[in-house]
């Protein structure tokens, strides 16, 4: 969702320099979303490089995300 955003922001004409800015609040579910997004992230290019899978997230770290404690 948020690759489709920029993506309108920084749609075909556009002339002028784009920023985007992500708000996320310290210590919420939102904040745990984005770490997990940026781990997939990593995964991916790490895929697309050629590299290994080495990156992949154990049990633990997942839950580690989840719970509240973070």
């Amino acid at each position: 969702m948020e690759d489709q955003a920029s993506d309108r922001a920084h749609r075909i004409g556009q002339q002028r320099p784009v920023t985007i800015y992500r708000l996320v609040t310290k210590d919420t579910i939102e904040e745990k979303i984005v770490e997990l997004h940026r781990h997939k992230r990593d995964l991916a290019d790490d895929l697309l490089e050629g590299g290994e899978m080495s990156g992949k997230m154990s049990a633990r770290e997942l839950l580690r995300l989840i719970r509240e404690e973070g």
